[in-house]
């Protein structure tokens, strides 16, 4: 398989080149690039598969080049790896469209597997944060049990072809299942319906 092109965004050079470096010994990634704010990684993002993204920088703040990044290469996915778990940053993030927000007190090992999960579909989370967040979820209860099961399938990553595949219906039906999951839920994305089902022991 080729290895997960990742590009590094932090203001700190030294803990920039800290993470590229550690990250980029890891099996399975290879480190693109580093950016020192998010202007920088606007412009850099459309060669990589995830953007590694710290969230309070000076010039454009990492939400704000979240959403920039996946404006210009939406197939990209965008990882929070920060210091601050302040539950405004993270709403914020999350409306921006990251695939995950992590503390950059992750050893490089977990940090390099995180950022491959992220790469297949499957949201990343600190495990607080998660913990935090799903406090504030829906009740699991509101879905049947076909929709339970095409959730499942999301949280692992599957796409809708696989879906369809898996549970022998088309793809319009998984389609339509998973507007309904989110719209019982109250949830805005594939990625919060993947953390959703992590965080209820769905999977």
């Amino acid at each position: 398989m080729n290895p997960v092109r990742v590009l590094v965004v932090d203001d700190q050079e030294l803990v920039r080149e800290g993470i590229a470096s550690l990250l980029g010994i890891q099996p399975g990634i290879e480190v693109i690039g580093t950016a020192a704010d998010g202007a920088a990684a606007v412009d850099l993002a459309a060669s990589a598969d995830v953007v590694l993204m710290d969230v309070r920088m000076p010039g454009m703040d990492g939400v704000t080049a979240t959403t920039a990044v996946l404006g210009r290469a939406p197939s990209c996915k965008v990882v929070m790896l920060t210091t601050f778990d302040d539950e405004e940053y993270i709403v914020q993030a999350m409306r921006a469209g990251a695939a995950g927000y992590l503390l950059k007190n992750l050893p490089a090992a977990e940090l390099a597997a995180a950022v491959r999960l992220a790469c297949s579909g499957i949201a990343q989370f600190d495990a607080t944060i998660a913990r935090r967040l799903a406090a504030a979820l829906p009740d699991p209860g509101l879905l049947t049990p076909r929709e339970t099961d095409v959730l499942r399938l999301v949280a692992a990553g599957a796409t809708n072809k696989e879906i369809a595949a898996r549970l022998y219906l088309s793809e319009g039906t998984i389609k339509n299942h998973i507007s309904r999951i989110l719209q019982r839920l109250g949830l805005r994305d594939r990625t919060q319906a993947a953390l959703y089902a992590r965080d209820n022991d769905l999977l």
